[in-house]
């Protein structure tokens, strides 16, 4: 395979008919490789530059970054917690389920929970998105 590029297509060249998508392309994307469901009409510079877009965004940051570093702390808890303090998590607190066991469980209701408080909130950053492209789209 050669690594040459004619012009300024940076994909190899290989000679083979299914070498259709070059990288770097400059021209417009061809309808057909366009995502569904986008309106062409709106200007996505102008919606990424709105002050409400921008909030949205960062509503959205300022929910999931600490969501999902819970969620990652609170998963790889169990298996720390089992490797360096096995007395304790072997400790039974409920008839013969020890604290491993309830914990396991745990993660099980704190993830469903936590997708359910995502469902509502993101609900929220829905109408917050429909708001911001109805006022562009007015203007």
């Amino acid at each position: 395979m050669s690594t040459q590029s004619s012009g300024g297509d940076l994909t190899p060249i290989t000679g083979s008919q299914t070498d259709v998508a070059p990288l770097g392309r400059q021209t417009p994307m061809p309808a057909h490789e366009q995502p569904a469901g986008v309106d062409r009409s709106l200007d996505w510079q102008t919606i990424a530059n709105d002050p409400r877009f921008q909030s949205l965004v960062r509503a959205k940051i300022g929910f999931i970054v600490p969501a999902t570093i819970f969620f990652v702390v609170y998963y790889f808890l169990l298996p720390i917690s089992v490797g360096w303090f096995p007395e304790l998590m072997t400790k039974e607190v409920i008839g013969h389920v020890n604290l491993a066991y309830l914990f396991a469980f745990s993660q099980f209701i704190m993830a469903w929970a936590l997708a359910a408080i995502y469902v509502k909130v993101a609900a929220g950053w829905d109408r917050r998105a429909a708001d911001v492209l109805s006022q562009l789209k007015l203007r």
